[in-house]
């Protein structure tokens, strides 16, 4: 490890600047030049905290509370400076309306059927959310079902999730309110658009799962919380309900929780046969499961346990009779498919349908009879088609390097959609016929640019430990290797979670400014299956930031870049990637944006969901995993007098699944740290949360800022027609 040892890490801690930590065998880092800007005062508080003996201080623990005068002061003060910079960025309003005129496309989702109706969304190109629309046959004019731009004039209210009863006569649809995770669920008729009465509250992290005969459906929901602190709150003792229509909240029937197990979530959900209710317990993010279930046939029947203990995935596809198909990474580390018999569920009794194969197995759907696998093969989709017994029926041809998603459906369908993207492929929806394998294009957006004037090549290289590593690079043809390119490396690398092909707006008017987008496949995700994400958890998170800092090495070596014009950016577990990487190698990065990031590592368990990601990072309670995590947590690592290259932190106030006060806390000791010129600003918007149902405008003008902010700090001089011009 190239870190400080402990003892230092917590010697620095004392130096003046609070929780700060010096990295052992960095390179020399040359002074900044220019004037720092103006930073609010943020005042510091004599706490400190005792970790198995090791004493770290917490002096801007007092911004941990979004809801005090003190807090909010600072906020306000801190978007002043803010706005103030981004204001004297010449670029930045050619950018938001560049931005603006890519942004403005019609979007589809993947359609879905429910009792002989389609049901998906369109977003005609600004809306700032998209609207769910109907219809009985795909040549019929879309009915207008569900448009949440109505339900709040700002856009801030989104559909978190929608359900749609088995004769597709209702709609269960949930809201949340300015990104936060909370959700409400309504209840509206799909023939009048009228909602009834009900109205289910205190939902969060759940799906809605109706009977077969339409009359309720399960869902999962905490104690009401605390009015002032709902957003910061821990969350603990998740609980499944099952709700009847027409009846108040207060009715609803307890069906399973563990009053023993306070970390236990639960998700329910009914097979289409009607007969069970499935529920799958979780515990914290790790992947592993246990599975219970519920004879819907018999009144009185009980929760009984299918799977009983923590030791691996079962992702739930479909059931025929009394045969559960499940897809797990038991004794598989990239998964397979296998076959359940409840009446003989003993492990010696499972059946493998579709073994293991050196491509990773993402999900599987049961429609037509037939299961249709969606593989990972370096980062890109490979889509297989196989009956129940595993043989291969056919491969679906897809139209180049990209992601696939979509392929529900029931047993009795003969057709099923999904969706395909790419770096420069905007998502089409298409059309699959079960039976003759063939493609059709259901809807194909227009977006005004020409994708040839673009290439994306796949790259390997070779980060610390020797692991071989790929890498996603996206730029206009013709790049020339002489180490001038503007380049925003991106990364996550946790959760098991993947980083494939997708298009975004955002990225076009970066590449049209003369940027190169690289995207790194880190350890810790789920690119090359369990192994693959275990290898960047825990004690072994240094392997992910090691990763990424190979990604920009070779980068900077190969003269795609060099460091003056490199930045990095990443969000939530990518913000903690980006904190964890600038305060490591500072001299590698001429810029750096942590959004909505994981930045003190020490403290993140006692906030909302927090205490579920310790699968992922262990937790300062445990004093083998302190040691860990306090040699590369970003707030702890920020060493004072260091030049930190131009930062741009950015949060949210509603953000109740990583909560501001990581951001706060990381930018008050970066700005006290900083030497020297390069910014350190924090962008903090409002009526927003972690991310997901932003709105269109909040989306566009936080993309321009970003991308303003580093055309400033790369020295990016383009005028405004070299980025696409009207169109």
């Amino acid at each position: 490890m190239r870190h400080a040892t402990l003892a230092a890490a917590v010697a620095a801690a004392f130096l003046g600047f609070g929780s700060t930590a010096a990295i052992a065998g960095a390179p020399a880092v040359p002074a900044c030049s220019g004037t720092p800007l103006a930073y609010p005062v943020a005042k510091k508080v004599d706490q400190t905290d005792d970790y198995h003996g090791t004493r770290v201080a917490d002096p801007y623990r007092w911004l941990e509370d979004a809801n005090s005068a003190e807090t909010k002061d600072w906020v306000d003060a801190e978007n002043k400076v803010t706005q103030s910079y981004l204001a004297q960025i010449p670029q930045r309003e050619a950018i938001r309306q560049r931005l603006t005129q890519l942004w403005n496309y019609e979007r589809y989702s993947v359609p879905y059927k429910e009792g002989g109706r389609y049901f998906f969304s369109r977003n005609d190109g600004l809306q700032n959310q998209s609207v769910l629309y109907t219809m009985k046959t795909l040549s019929d004019t879309p009915r207008l079902l569900l448009d949440p731009n109505t339900l709040a004039a700002d856009g801030t209210v989104a559909l978190a999730g929608l359900a749609v009863s088995p004769d597709g006569k209702l709609l269960a649809y949930s809201t949340a309110a300015s990104g936060s995770d909370w959700n409400e669920i309504r209840v509206r008729k799909v023939d009048t658009g009228k909602d009834l009465e009900d109205h289910i509250q205190w939902v969060k992290f759940s799906s809605t799962a109706w009977t077969r005969d339409g009359k309720g459906f399960f869902y999962s929901r905490y104690d009401e919380p605390k009015e002032a602190t709902k957003l910061a709150d821990v969350n603990y003792f998740q609980k499944l309900y099952y709700h009847k229509l027409g009846t108040p909240q207060s009715a609803d029937v307890l069906v399973y929780d563990r009053p023993d197990q306070k970390e236990w979530g639960f998700g329910g959900n009914t097979t289409d046969d009607g007969r069970y209710l499935l529920i799958t317990a979780t515990k914290g993010t790790a992947h592993k499961y246990r599975v219970f279930y519920k004879d819907l046939s018999k009144p009185d029947g009980k929760v009984l346990p299918l799977i009983d203990n923590f030791d691996a995935a079962y992702d739930f596809i479909d059931n025929v009779g009394s045969v559960f198909y499940f897809a797990t990474d038991r004794n598989a580390p990239r998964k397979r498919i296998v076959a359940i018999d409840v009446n003989k569920p003993q492990e010696a009794n499972w059946k493998t349908v579709v073994p293991e194969s050196q491509q990773t197995l993402v999900s599987s759907h049961m429609v037509n009879k037939q299961l249709i696998n969606e593989y990972l093969a370096d980062a890109r989709s490979v889509v297989k088609v196989t009956d129940l017994k595993g043989k291969q029926v056919r491969e679906i041809a897809l139209p180049g390097i990209g992601s696939v998603s979509g392929f529900g459906g029931k047993q009795g369908d003969s057709e099923t959609f999904f969706s395909f993207t790419g770096f420069t492929t905007p998502t089409t929806i298409y059309r699959l016929d079960m039976k003759s394998g063939a493609t059709s294009v259901f809807r194909k957006p227009d977006v005004k640019f020409n994708p040839a004037d673009y290439e994306t090549r796949q790259q390997f290289y070779t980060s610390r430990d020797g692991t071989r590593v790929p890498m996603f690079i996206v730029s206009k043809k013709g790049l020339k290797l002489d180490g001038s390119n503007p380049t925003y490396l991106y990364g996550y690398g946790g959760f098991n979670i993947s980083m494939t092909p997708g298009f975004s707006p955002a990225n076009l008017a970066w590449m049209e400014m003369g940027g190169v987008y690289v995207v790194a496949n880190l350890r810790g995700g789920g690119e090359y299956g369990e192994a693959w994400h275990e290898a960047g958890t825990r004690l072994n998170k240094q392997n992910v930031f090691d990763d990424f800092i190979g990604a920009a090495e070779w980068l900077v070596n190969n003269k795609v870049t060099s460091p003056s014009k490199l930045a990095i950016g990443g969000g939530s577990n990518g913000g903690l990637l980006v904190g964890a990487a600038m305060t490591q190698r500072p001299d590698l990065f001429g810029a750096a944006i942590p959004m909505v990031g994981v930045m003190d590592m020490l403290r993140f368990h006692k906030f909302t969901i927090g205490w579920a990601w310790t699968s992922d990072y262990g937790s300062s309670e445990n004093a083998d995993e302190f040691k860990a995590l306090v040699k590369y947590s970003p707030l702890h690592n920020l060493k004072p007098g260091t030049c930190y290259p131009a930062t741009m932190i950015t949060t949210a106030d509603h953000d109740d699944r990583v909560v501001p006060a990581h951001s706060f806390k990381f930018a008050a000791t970066a700005q006290a740290a900083q030497a020297g010129g390069n910014p350190v600003i924090i962008r903090i918007d409002t009526k927003a949360g972690h991310g997901a149902g932003k709105p269109t405008g909040k989306q566009i003008e936080e993309v321009a800022d970003r991308w303003g902010f580093l055309s400033k700090a790369l020295k990016m001089n383009e005028a405004p027609q070299a980025m696409g011009g009207a169109q």
